[in-house]
């Protein structure tokens, strides 16, 4: 039951961005600032929980798989790290995106895989185990790599303050990680019956960031959503289309080129919207306005790539089905 509420995690999402959308005040709460659990924004504590919940799910052999997989993992990395930064800073010039959309569409161009491209590379019947070692490789790369790409590609438009994203990077992102895979270690019957709802708590937690964001950007998505849903579907094509096709000239098969276009093409979309939400990222804009815009390319890209993907999915597994018959 739990496995199957997690595999629809892209229809959760829609659902959640619609009832967002036609009831903001219902996720309002999660971005106004009334909870503050340990004193720190509720959504920085829920992307703590998802990446905690992801390191529950790992062991010293997921690490261990990177070097299993060199070939495979360095060509799904480099194509993470070099297609969607290029791609963001590409598209937010093409398209002549406010201060705001533009930082914030590089900054998720800049950020690793997200957890729900393993769902959806199960789905497509892909190579499940490569992605979940790019997710797990992505994302450590990432601590260091999105502050760097981000600082260095939105540059041109704001100072990037790269020290403010990589603390927020170790606090949200490895901290949580690494405290998961130790409690795996070390309490491996405990955190074995808590992994088993840990990604449905993921996928809820995702859903709550987004909704938040969209709630609260409601009139600024208005205002902008033409341009915006443009360079958005334009990135993240480009991303599943050179996933998918780069991947294939460096020589990996079939399911390893499906799962390198799902993980380039998908990205952790609440990791761009906790970062761009923070009071040290808003504080780099000139006016409050462009900081407000900042986080509306992160919860906008979350609904964009799940559908991409997950359309990519049905596609793939019907071919497959096909051409065992």
């Amino acid at each position: 039951m739990i496995r199957w509420a997690t595999n629809l995690f892209a229809v959760w999402t829609v659902l959640g961005t619609a009832w967002a959308w036609v009831i903001p005040e219902h996720f309002l709460w999660v971005v106004d600032g009334s909870f503050r659990p340990f004193g720190q924004s509720l959504v920085s504590v829920l992307l703590g929980v998802i990446m905690l919940g992801m390191g529950l799910t790992l062991s010293p052999q997921d690490f261990a798989r990177v070097l299993k997989l060199p070939r495979a993992v360095a060509s799904g990395v480099a194509l993470q790290f070099t297609v969607m930064p290029l791609a963001g800073i590409a598209f937010a010039t093409m398209f002549g995106l406010e201060t705001g959309l533009a930082v914030g569409l590089i900054l998720v161009a800049c950020c690793p895989g997200g957890t729900a491209s393993n769902v959806v590379t199960y789905l497509a019947r892909a190579n499940l185990a490569l992605s979940v070692t790019l997710t797990l490789a992505s994302t450590m790369i990432a601590v260091v790599a999105t502050p760097l790409l981000t600082g260095w590609l939105a540059g041109v438009y704001v100072e990037i303050d790269r020290w403010a994203l990589f603390q927020g990077m170790i606090t949200v992102v490895l901290l949580p990680v690494v405290a998961g895979v130790a409690l795996n270690r070390l309490f491996p019957a405990v955190t074995a019956r808590i992994a088993t709802v840990s990604p449905l708590a993921s996928v809820i937690g995702v859903v709550l960031i987004v909704g938040g964001i969209i709630a609260q950007s409601k009139p600024l998505i208005v205002e902008y959503a033409g341009v915006l849903l443009l360079a958005l579907l334009a990135l993240h094509a480009t991303g599943f289309a050179l996933g998918y096709a780069l991947s294939g000239l460096l020589g990996l098969g079939e399911a390893e080129r499906r799962t390198c276009a799902i993980e380039v093409g998908m990205q952790n979309s609440g990791l761009g919207s906790t970062l761009a939400s923070a009071p040290s990222f808003a504080s780099q804009f000139a006016s409050p306005m462009q900081a407000a815009l900042a986080p509306v390319p992160s919860a906008v890209s979350a609904v964009y790539h799940v559908v991409i993907g997950s359309l990519l999915a049905a596609w793939w597994r019907r071919k497959n089905q096909g051409e065992s018959e």
